[in-house]
């Protein structure tokens, strides 16, 4: 059977699934990458990273038993506002500035104070230190050799598409993430780029997400182990390719997201602005949807990993005395799991790299409260679980207010995978709450790949032949109840810290 292969570039690592043209799942493998943290706020990484996670990731994927000389097509996808700068022999100028980056708060608000409305009716965003043109105009003063010394820009999966083919172009929803992008003629907007400091010139041109964007080519074919020659279909940004791969296809359907970041995405069928949430168009053409993100979700339990619990390379001896790694996740869940409800007083706040909706605050901190010597290791693992099943319900909110409907709720990222996790959210939102499988971005960008070589009719037609639903989730009224109690201690507690917070910076 041919494979399709979908390659996603999150924020934290690359990660590649192989599917059958029916659907069926053949194998998946995944990398981290470093994000370099060199003062604080600031997030960077190195482009060739993200190519060196993908070779690996692929043989890792055939150490799996995955035959890539399978492969009929291949389609990318990656986190967006991260603007590579190029030379004219695309070799990238610096480290890539990544959307969780918080430098640019001068910026962001001297846009907002100045052109903010302008900003906002060609864009249909507020400015913001996540945005790609406020990142743009910091490198403007303080690194200005940077851009006199760009000639192309791409985005990350563009990036390294480009590596596979030779050939440069992005898509319309990727440039959305740029705010340098007229969203009412759907081109890039002359007068912010300029202010972004670029050459119109350096811009890629546009294809579609399902448009063949070029072949492998013979040296990447060598590095990946890739057939040369295979299609490469263009793709999109995470966001759009995970809400599609989930199923997320209708008006009223609604993603509940835990991966490194974490969204609550409300698909529509006409484009919602607002000043608070973020705003895209689907997959699906004509469709739209309404983001609403808070920074840190799954990012906050691997910190709490790396920082407080053994390595994630260490292992143990398993059957046979082979080596088998060991599940720190795992273990962190089975302790958060003897916790109760509230995490016997203590409360997380997942602000590790300030906070986007609904505050849009910089200066805001994670913090535990609530602790006392009678909490154990394992009050702090359930306590980051809820916090962040807090944080999810908080960005909900500005949707709430927005009146848009709700019909279905799925459940993705890496976090959906735990049971208690799912359970938790679940409770917080007092909704039923599906998980669908695999349901993930590496998943949609199978089915992009598939559809952009005919073996779907076209990407409603790839989801309702491949997706299934691993569970759904029903609340349970209890919980809930107690949920919505805590939910308003820990409203009051962000209340009560945001200005302490402003004032340590200031």
């Amino acid at each position: 059977m041919d494979i399709l292969l979908g390659i996603d570039y999150g924020t934290g690592g690359c990660k590649v699934t192989a599917i059958g043209t029916d659907g069926s799942f053949v194998g998946e493998a995944s990398v981290e990458y470093t994000t370099y943290h060199d003062h604080p706020g600031w997030a960077e990484q190195e482009p060739l990273d993200w190519w060196n996670a993908l070779c690996s990731a692929l043989r890792k994927l055939q150490d799996g038993g995955v035959d890539l000389s399978s492969v009929a097509a291949t389609a990318l996808d990656g986190s967006t506002h991260n603007a590579v700068l190029m030379d004219a022999d695309y070799r990238p100028v610096r480290r890539t500035i990544m959307w969780t980056d918080q430098r640019a708060v001068a910026e962001s608000a001297a846009l907002r104070k100045n052109i903010g409305d302008k900003i906002f009716q060609t864009a249909y965003q507020m400015p913001a230190p996540t945005w790609t043109l406020p990142q743009l105009m910091w490198l403007r003063t303080h690194e200005p050799g940077i851009l006199s010394r760009t000639e192309h820009v791409l985005f990350v999966k563009d990036y390294v598409r480009y590596l596979l083919t030779g050939n440069a172009a992005t898509d319309r929803i990727e440039a959305q993430g740029t705010l340098f992008f007229n969203m009412v003629k759907m081109d890039w907007d002359k007068e912010l780029v300029e202010l972004a400091g670029l050459k119109s010139s350096a811009l890629p041109s546009f294809i579609a997400p399902t448009d063949i964007a070029g072949h492998v080519t013979s040296k990447a074919a060598a590095e990946t182990g890739l057939p040369e020659g295979t299609p490469v279909v263009c793709g999109s940004s995470d966001s759009a390719v995970e809400d599609y791969g989930a199923g997320a296809v209708e008006p009223g359907d609604l993603i509940l997201k835990l991966a490194t970041a974490g969204n609550v995405n409300s698909m529509t069928a006409a484009a919602h602005p607002h000043r608070k949430t973020l705003t895209y168009s689907h997959i699906v053409p004509g469709m739209w949807y309404s983001v609403s993100a808070t920074n840190a979700a799954a990012l906050c339990q691997r910190w709490m990993r790396d920082t407080f619990f053994e390595a994630k390379t260490g292992s143990n001896r398993g059957r046979g005395n082979c080596e088998h790694p060991v599940d720190m996740y795992a273990i962190m869940d089975a302790e958060a799991s003897v916790s109760p409800i509230g995490a016997n007083g203590m409360f997380f706040h997942p602000y590790l790299q300030g906070e986007r909706c609904p505050y849009w605050d910089p200066d805001l901190r994670a913090s535990f409260t609530g602790v006392s010597i009678a909490n154990t290791r394992g009050d702090f693992c359930r306590a980051l679980l809820e916090g962040v099943a807090f944080s999810l319900r908080d960005c909900y909110g500005t949707l709430q207010e927005m009146n848009l409907p709700v019909t279905r709720i799925f459940l993705i990222g890496g976090g959906a995978r735990s049971r208690l996790w799912g359970e938790i959210v679940c409770n917080v939102f007092n909704r039923p709450v599906s998980v669908p499988v695999p349901g993930d971005a590496s998943f949609g960008a199978c089915l992009l790949a598939g559809t952009g070589i005919g073996v779907f009719s076209d990407v409603k037609d790839a989801v309702a032949r491949c997706l299934h639903v691993d569970r759904t989730i029903m609340p349970d009224p209890v919980a809930a109840s107690q949920y919505d109690r805590l939910y308003g201690i820990y409203r009051h507690i962000h209340d009560a810290l945001a200005p302490v917070y402003r004032n340590m910076v200031e």
